[in-house]
């Protein structure tokens, strides 16, 4: 029988050791219903779409349909490095996207490939490509969307064919080189930025390449992103953009916009944006009907190497946490964003206390049970609140009895296990943002099969 009560988790360690657990927990503690809570809202925001969808389709009548995609001046900006690989792909999925009005810009950053040359022999209407060179290209993704950012406001607008069009009718979309947009796409999006509060709308992304195992993990996690954690933060009106397959009202960006352009210097400017967007007083949503696909990693190494270059985005963007105040929204949505803005410190925090307590605990005292069931909840906890939403989303993608017993399994053990492998990308972003290291290396586009 143990000596200590069964509250007492840290035994007889100093009361810094058991201060410093308990704030660790309180913090795990905090994650998990901040999860919960987009949880709950993401269930809440799909049940109002179905019953919307639902009267609709019962042919319930609509006295105000709002403007359609006709409406809008689509412009689709595709920033090119080095993309002879995926550009024709691309730029030609772009020309199937369903809509009366639209200018594809591709942004030749200074390419010394065929990237030119592919695109040169394009026949497309409405493709313009700007073309980049030293000292100005290269100078990383947010430079080339801003000149492209400054092409469309000067020039695009300024052409007979589009001047009717003002700002709140001109949506901007990202769509990566190897981006593959849902026709569908603008149709669908009408809908949602008929609300003049919209700013801004990102669409599901997918992995096309999703077969191999580790591209398939990455499909799971954008799809646990986009049904659970976007969905959630969508009926808010703070959803995140991401780089490929964000849209965004011109009038939005011009708000945000410093002389440089709407897009900041950042390693995740997209984020970076996403985030400005909402602090401005715009709505930001997500739209999980239309998708955008693009080509997964299926090496670990550049998986590692991209994930370290997001994390220490993040970094970048924890001091964005000052002007949540500013936002216009919910208390519980302005929570949701301080807690996402201050999440590499959470996690650096826990991770830290988990080594030390993990062996000061359990190695050099003499703990009860509880001690060792409350560690070991703390370094499962962040893998626990995935869980239920990787089973669903990974089942739903099978059907039948095969699609809940693959749920259970990716859930309950594959996907936890992959999230952990990235844990030390976190680390290696802290490290690299200390030394005022924030270069990078392209990642080479894989072979379309």
């Amino acid at each position: 029988m143990s000596p200590f009560p069964w509250w007492d988790v840290t035994g007889d360690a100093p009361i810094w050791v058991a201060v410093t657990f308990w704030a660790i927990y309180a913090l795990v503690t905090l994650m998990f219903v901040q999860a919960i809570a987009i949880g709950v809202s993401a269930a809440r925001h799909a049940l109002r779409h179905r019953r919307r969808r639902a009267a609709t389709g019962a042919g319930t009548p609509n006295a105000n349909p709002g403007p359609t995609a006709d409406d809008f001046l689509w412009v689709f900006l595709v920033p090119a490095l080095n993309e002879e690989v995926t550009i024709r792909d691309s730029v030609s999925r772009l020309e199937q996207v369903d809509v009366a009005h639209r200018v594809i810009v591709v942004i030749d950053d200074g390419s010394d490939d065929r990237t030119g040359d592919i695109l040169a022999g394009m026949n497309v209407p409405g493709l313009r490509v700007l073309t980049r060179r030293a000292p100005n290209a290269r100078r990383g993704k947010a430079a080339a969307l801003n000149a492209a950012y400054f092409h469309v406001r000067d020039t695009v607008l300024a052409e007979p064919e589009f001047a009717a069009f003002d700002t709140a009718h001109v949506i901007v979309g990202v769509v990566d080189a190897d981006g593959r947009l849902d026709p569908a796409a603008p149709r669908v999006l009408a809908t949602r930025f008929a609300d003049v509060t919209v700013g801004g709308a990102q669409v599901l992304v997918r992995i096309y390449n999703r077969k191999h195992p580790l591209a398939c993990a990455q499909d799971l996690e954008f799809g646990i992103f986009g049904h659970v954690v976007q969905a959630g933060r969508s009926s808010w009106g703070s959803a995140n953009m991401g780089g490929n397959g964000q849209f965004n009202r011109l009038a939005a960006l011009e708000q945000v916009a410093t002389g440089a352009g709407p897009w900041r210097d950042r390693l995740t400017e997209d984020q970076d944006l996403g985030v400005r967007l909402v602090q401005h007083g715009w709505r930001s949503i997500h739209e999980n009907r239309v998708t955008v696909e693009q080509q997964g990693l299926s090496s670990l190494r550049r998986l590692y190497r991209q994930r370290t270059r997001w994390a220490q985005g993040a970094w970048q963007a924890i001091g964005l946490s000052a002007s949540v105040r500013r936002m216009p929204h919910a208390l519980y949505a302005r929570l949701d964003a301080l807690l996402y803005l201050l999440t590499p410190i959470v996690q650096l925090l826990v991770a830290a206390d988990l080594v030390f307590d993990f062996g000061y605990t359990l190695i050099e005292h003499e703990s009860p049970l509880a001690a060792r069931l409350l560690i070991a909840l703390v370094v499962f906890t962040p893998s626990i609140a995935a869980v239920l939403p990787a089973a669903i989303v990974a089942g739903a993608r099978r059907r039948g009895v095969v699609g809940v017993l693959w749920g259970i399994v990716v859930g309950a053990v594959l996907y936890p296990i992959y999230t952990w492998l990235l844990v030390p990308t976190l680390f290696h972003a802290l490290i690299r943002q200390l030394c005022g290291v924030t270069s990078w290396t392209k990642t080479a586009r894989e072979a379309i099969a």
